[in-house]
């Protein structure tokens, strides 16, 4: 047991060793995904956060220690991010023919986002930096994180609530759309871009890469409207 506690100290100053583990694990997670059909439960993000965190916690790993080892992966969401209007632009018909229903859906969607979670957070008698910090729980973690430090909510708390929201529609997202007799893909990237942002999209383009390109659209609008109408809101309920 010292063998082995020594190494992992060692290991542990090392730089690139979360890095390391971080994507070692999600391709695991990836294989085990394919492996079993798809299986919703198991969705890579879903895995990966579950085994981190045990990983993190089974070390006495803080988690600044981790992101300093793992921050390159967080800086590559401003790229991946901008990469996503590649595919968009091959739909750029499709898009102006589909403008109107799409104008509505976002606004349909966004406000059903964030008075969703102003419900779920009255019915757990949630208040004050808590209930703000829910609020933006369906926009990319970024715009997300800048709007509840606007409205007085805790970055860190969205962040949580944003990666939560995004696991459980990647995970669910999907079958249920299907159960729901929905087939076209653009309808259905849409709705997991407004619903759960990036981790929704990297879902959708395992459907298909239409799908994938309007979910990309959805998660980047659903963003910009989510900012004007969260402060708005949190006026009007008096939070």
């Amino acid at each position: 047991m010292n063998a082995i506690t020594q190494i992992w100290v060692y290991l542990a100053e090392q730089p690139l060793l979360w890095l390391t583990l971080t994507v070692g694990i999600f391709w695991l997670a990836q294989q085990l995904y394919r492996l079993a059909g798809d299986f919703p439960l198991l969705n890579p993000v879903l895995v990966s956060v579950a085994v981190l965190v045990v990983l993190l916690l089974a070390t006495g790993t803080p988690y600044h220690e981790y992101f300093d080892g793992a921050q390159f992966i967080s800086f590559l969401l401003g790229p991946a991010t901008v990469a996503l209007a590649v595919p968009l632009a091959s739909q750029a018909a499709t898009l102006k023919r589909l403008w109107l229903p799409i104008a509505i859906a976002l606004t349909v969607g966004s406000l059903t986002a964030v008075l969703s979670a102003l419900a779920i957070g009255t019915a757990l008698g949630l208040r004050g930096e808590m209930m703000l910090s829910m609020l933006p729980k369906s926009v990319t973690t970024p715009i997300a994180m800048g709007i509840s430090d606007q409205i007085g909510g805790s970055p860190s708390l969205t962040a949580v609530f944003v990666i939560l929201t995004g696991i459980v529609g990647a995970a669910i997202g999907i079958p249920l759309l299907r159960v729901l007799g929905l087939r076209d893909p653009v309808a259905k990237g849409f709705a997991l871009g407004v619903g759960s942002h990036g981790i929704g999209t990297a879902r959708a383009f395992e459907h298909s890469d239409r799908a994938g390109a309007f979910s990309g659209l959805a998660m980047g609008l659903n963003g910009a409207l989510t900012a004007i109408l969260v402060p708005i809101i949190v006026w009007l309920a008096g939070l």
